[in-house]
């Protein structure tokens, strides 16, 4: 039986997150990032992040393999915004439906418990009902969709905005 692991994510990690990322940049509107992502872009990316506080990067494994990754990142640069967040969440291509989203999940918001965090959002590129069950299973609701947000690969993307009260605050 294959061994899927979770743990905060290191430098290290920074190759195969990002492989995973530009799959999605090339082949859908789960985000709009059009172009790839450097690795210098990644690598400044990751100083966003750390081992306590609000902002973590968590990636699932299995032995040195990066099966996917998810984020607690700033919801905008202002202070007010300090105790929300963004959350995101990303699978290899090959591991999707395995349960690695809702196991990044799980560790992210067990290590978020006890900071000083009012609420979680997420945005969701539609349609996407796989992940639109993921977050509902961890208690986000639906709060707003912004029509048309994005265009990529000639259309306009609507994009629905989830929300999650933690509290930590």
């Amino acid at each position: 039986m294959e061994r899927i692991g979770v743990r905060p994510g290191e430098a290290a990690d920074l190759e195969q997150v990002n492989e995973i990322y530009n799959h999605y940049v090339a082949t859908s509107p789960a985000t709009f990032d059009i172009d790839p992502i450097t690795m210098d872009a990644r690598h400044e990316w990751f100083t966003h992040y750390s081992a306590t506080g609000r902002h973590r990067l968590f990636v699932a494994v299995n032995g040195p393999r990066v099966l996917g990754w998810a984020t607690s990142s700033h919801l905008r640069p202002r202070k007010a915004y300090e105790t929300s967040i963004e959350t995101t969440v990303y699978v290899a291509p090959d591991d999707v439906g395995r349960g690695i989203g809702a196991a990044l999940y799980q560790a992210l918001f067990e290590a978020l418990a006890g900071e000083d965090i009012h609420r979680a959002y997420a945005g969701v590129t539609q349609p996407n009902p796989a992940s639109v069950a993921l977050h509902e299973r961890f208690g986000f609701v639906r709060a707003a969709v912004y029509t048309e947000q994005g265009r990529k690969f000639g259309r306009y993307w609507d994009v629905a905005w989830f929300e999650k009260p933690l509290p930590g605050a």
